[in-house]
């Protein structure tokens, strides 16, 4: 049985989307391939531990930079994973420039001949003079991979580098949906209930993700400065760096509630309940959206923002699956609100199809076929 070297920032139970993704394709490969991943702990120490089966090792931590970890036992770790797993293919994903340092120096004194599988997520977009300083890192990357995937074909024409390619066999990929949003238990279904009950007579426009600058939140609320707000009801849910400036700004609004973070077991309720997913992500840094397809699968249309280079708009497609804006537009993204709680018509036509464009592209049953497929060299 070959053997695969997954390399990757964090790994589940770490929440992240990345980190995600990194495990969903090493339960793919269960049974095809023999694994090891590669990642950071979130702690000083180095452990290695079984998830799902697979062996991880975690780095031990000292310090992060610019979101990315920095461990004085990586060096160690990876030249482990090369001279005593041998393995015939490495994954790695990109961005993670750290690791990326190691694992060059690694493939080189090792004189590893096997396969490299390049899984590029997103661009180093916010960090704009790590980006410049990385590039020549970043070259060496793909030059070295002997395939690329990418997350989606608007990713793929917006990325900084990988248009450039031409001699490197690029695949997309999309993501998808998580496994605990595939069945809903009675339970979730009671709590849904409520929840409509709760705001009985209003639609339910309904977040959740992390509250940082590009997700957008802040337009999203301006949105409601023109919306009939006897109408509607904004859950937000999640939390951080700007959840009490976005609360500030809500404040004399009485039909936005922050919700807080919200267990797994508890986000299918709300999806259930809700009759809107607000995706008001506003740049690339949102390379692809795995709670929007999450959102599709249940039958919720979205309302997004045109974000150019983003697979946002690959994800969800404007009058197919939700009404797109004009990106920063809150007064556009108002109006598509609104459309969607009056016109019965237009919300049942993109209801039914946001849930088959998640049945068609978004099912872990396709995401592993496709994993599987692009394994073979």
């Amino acid at each position: 049985m070959e053997k695969i070297l997954h390399i990757t920032k964090r790994y589940p139970p770490y929440i992240g989307g990345i980190e995600t993704v990194c495990r969903d394709m090493a339960i793919a490969l269960k049974g095809h391939y023999e694994q090891l991943v590669l990642a950071f702990n979130d702690k000083n120490e180095t452990v290695k531990e079984e998830v799902d089966g697979v062996p991880v090792v975690r780095a031990g931590v000292q310090r992060i930079i610019a979101s990315q970890p920095l461990s004085k036992d990586y060096k160690k770790c990876v030249y482990e994973a090369l001279r005593d797993f041998k393995p015939d293919i490495i994954h790695f994903d990109y961005p993670n420039p750290y690791a990326a340092f190691f694992l060059l120096k690694a493939m080189k004194k090792f004189r590893f001949k096997g396969k490299f599988y390049l899984f590029w997520h997103m661009d180093i977009i916010k960090q704009k003079i790590l980006r410049v300083f990385f590039a020549p890192q970043t070259k060496k990357l793909i030059k070295r991979a002997d395939r690329i995937i990418c997350t989606s074909p608007n990713y793929l024409v917006g990325t900084s580098y990988l248009p450039k390619v031409k001699d490197k066999d690029v695949r997309v990929i999309p993501l998808c949906v998580g496994k605990e949003r595939l069945e809903v238990s009675a339970e979730q279904k009671d709590a849904a209930k409520a929840i409509k009950k709760k705001y009985e007579g209003k639609k339910i426009i309904f977040f959740f993700g992390r509250h940082v600058p590009y997700k957008g939140l802040e337009y999203l609320i301006e949105a409601n400065n023109s919306i009939d707000q006897e109408k509607a009801q904004f859950l937000i849910a999640g939390s951080g760096p700007l959840t009490e400036e976005l609360k500030q700004k809500a404040s004399a609004m009485k039909n936005v509630e922050f919700i807080g973070r919200l267990p797994d077991k508890d986000i299918n309720a709300y999806l259930l309940a809700c009759d809107i997913f607000a995706f008001p992500s506003i740049t690339r840094n949102e390379a692809f959206g795995i709670s929007l397809a999450e959102a599709l699968s249940f039958g919720r249309p979205a309302v997004t923002f045109t974000v150019p280079g983003s697979g946002v708009n690959f994800v969800s497609v404007d009058g197919e699956t939700g009404l797109e804006a004009p990106n920063c537009d809150s007064k556009a993204l108002a109006k598509n609100i609104m459309l969607l709680i009056e016109d019965d018509d237009l919300y049942r036509k993109l209801s039914e199809g946001a849930k088959q464009r998640a049945d068609r592209l978004f099912m872990p049953k396709q995401f592993n076929k496709n994993i599987i497929d692009s394994m073979s060299f």
